[in-house]
């Protein structure tokens, strides 16, 4: 199993103070067998130098099916190929997006690199053959959002470290039950698999992902020889070596200016860290990577070459995991036919906005207020870039149609059980106490004189919602919205739920009626998401002075 890395030691290039997971000091060593640190959990780092590449590739492997998306035509052997596996294994509330004035739904996909040790080929490139019977650990995961008119698609990633809720989840494989906790994200593929992990991120954004994918270390690697060469820069020459004090190194070498990598190369610049000056950074160049990967692949004549499609195709399918509801190569050939319709500029990189955690120096948080407005631009659907101009024939994306608006008729107001809820506790702040009776009181006050709190432990969702369980309740549940000024879109129907429910999120911490935020605008992402367009031709790294040459 994996931790978190430290961050760079020393002075970044664009001269601000270095971040940081780990110890002051510094002084830990790297590599497979280096000791852990941090919480005192005593798992091995292992397997640094392929997350890097892990990131990438299972990207790739997506972005493969929607270029060479004729590999149907060798439709049985590679459905052969393909392993499949259920959905969601956890308790999530996540439900789909209303559809747009023109019908169309967004669609989301969880991408997740596994450090999985339980093949010889693994357990050679990724280190710790200690850990062979370990659980993996979803070191790499990242939500691709195409948008319901599929003129944008947007790409965030959560660094493995950021401590999150976890769902009770349920290994499809071998029955075995897990309780909710509070960890840090990349547990969750050992606690029930990618299901589990999907569960945890729909509960996390409130966003209802489609489907996942995952690609462990052998699979990482079929897929970059499988790709070939791709263009990277550096404005200054690069080396990146164990200097003294300061042990690793990938060991790229390049000059100043552009470079293919391919092989070994390519392998170096995705895992170099100590030369970018912080795993933040590295992150950067690893979405640079990724970004000219998507440019040279569309420019490759891969539909009429048939040894070059029958290559990538036979990676890509024998490399991959997926959710079962996409098992088979004609439906990723669907699917990567809409992911292929979204052009370079209007595809947008970034990274989950995050703070250090007070409890573990090794781990992250949600950046809050950052945080949440990344989430609502992927809630309501709202491009990552501004690019797209105003859609005078979609009107209202994401919003209720006028029948989901028009409800059935609801019950006299003192006859409506209600039950309020507090979930206002928040990646970083606490739950507000008696914030259910406050609420409940606020109801009896109108009329809805059965509204009664729910003196359960305090739970946590960034939005206020109503549920209900029935299609009977649901005028009732709008009634209960309406009178306290909650949206009819947050009013969504439940199987975890007896009657009407209202759950007081970490948006509603203060006062009796609701003031839905402000909707969000297209490209209006906070700075630290260090958004990154696919079609960035001039983006070069900069070398900390300490591994130039």
């Amino acid at each position: 199993m994996t931790r978190s890395d430290v961050y760079e030691e020393g002075a970044r290039p664009d001269g601000a103070a270095p971040r940081r997971s780990g110890p002051p000091d510094g002084g830990r060593p790297e590599g497979p067998d280096a000791p852990e640190g941090g919480d005192g959990a005593g798992r091995p780092r292992g397997g640094r130098a392929r997350r890097a590449l892990r990131w990438s590739a299972t990207t790739l492997a997506v972005l493969i099916l929607g270029t060479a998306g004729a590999g149907y035509l060798y439709y049985d052997h590679l459905n052969d190929n393909l392993v499949k596996g259920e959905r969601s294994s956890g308790d999530s509330k996540a439900e789909r997006s209303a559809p747009n004035a023109a019908g169309q739904t967004p669609l989301n996909i969880l991408l997740i690199g596994s450090d999985s040790r339980a093949s010889d080929a693994n357990v050679a490139l990724g280190g710790g053959k200690d850990n062979r019977g370990n659980p993996p650990l979803g070191d790499v995961q990242m939500l691709i959002h195409l948008a319901a008119d599929r003129r944008s698609a947007a790409v965030v990633s959560i660094p493995r470290d950021t401590r999150v809720d976890i769902p009770r989840c349920t290994d499809p494989d071998t029955g075995t039950a897990y309780p909710a906790t509070n960890d840090i994200i990349n547990t969750s593929l050992a606690r029930g698999g990618p299901g589990c992990t999907l569960a945890t991120w729909e509960n996390l954004t409130g966003v209802y992902v489609d489907h996942w994918m995952t690609i462990d270390f052998a699979g990482v690697v079929r897929m970059a020889d499988a790709v070939g060469g791709v263009e990277v820069c550096v404005r200054q020459n690069v080396w990146d070596r164990a200097l003294p004090g300061v042990p690793g190194g990938s060991g790229l070498k390049l000059r100043a200016g552009r470079t293919k990598v391919e092989g070994e190369q390519a392998l170096q610049w995705l895992r170099t860290r100590h030369a970018w000056g912080s795993d933040i950074l590295r992150t950067r160049a690893q979405r640079m990577y990724m970004n000219s990967m998507i440019r040279t692949l569309r420019g490759q004549n891969v539909f009429t070459d048939t040894g070059r499609l029958t290559d990538l195709a036979e990676a890509a399918t024998k490399s991959l995991q997926v959710s079962e509801e996409i098992g088979s190569v004609k439906k990723l050939y669907d699917l990567g036919m809409q992911l292929r319709t979204v052009p370079p500029d209007r595809i947008t990189m970034t990274t989950l906005p995050t703070v250090p955690d007070p409890q573990n120096a090794n781990h992250l948080l949600p950046a809050g207020d950052d945080a949440e407005q990344v989430w609502s631009l992927l809630r309501d659907d709202v491009p990552f870039d501004d690019k797209g101009g105003t859609d005078t024939k979609n009107p209202g994306n994401g919003k209720a149609s006028r029948e989901q608006r028009t409800a059935d008729p609801s019950a006299p107001d003192d006859e409506i059980g209600v039950l309020v809820r507090n979930a206002t506790r928040s990646a970083t702040e606490g739950p507000v106490s008696g914030r259910a009776s406050a609420i409940a009181q606020e109801l009896a006050a109108k009329g809805f004189t059965r509204a009664a709190p729910d003196t359960s432990a305090a739970g946590a969702e960034e939005r206020t919602v109503v549920r209900y369980p029935a299609d009977d309740l649901k005028g009732d549940a709008q009634r209960v919205a309406k009178s306290l000024g909650i949206p009819v879109s947050s009013v969504r129907r439940s199987a975890g739920v007896s009657g009407v429910t209202v759950v007081v999120g970490a948006d509603w911490r203060e006062g009796g009626t609701y003031r839905e935020p402000e909707p969000p605008k297209a490209g209006d992402l906070p700075d630290d998401a260090d958004a990154l367009s696919a079609d960035e031709k001039g983006a070069c790294m900069d070398v900390y002075a300490p591994y130039r040459w």
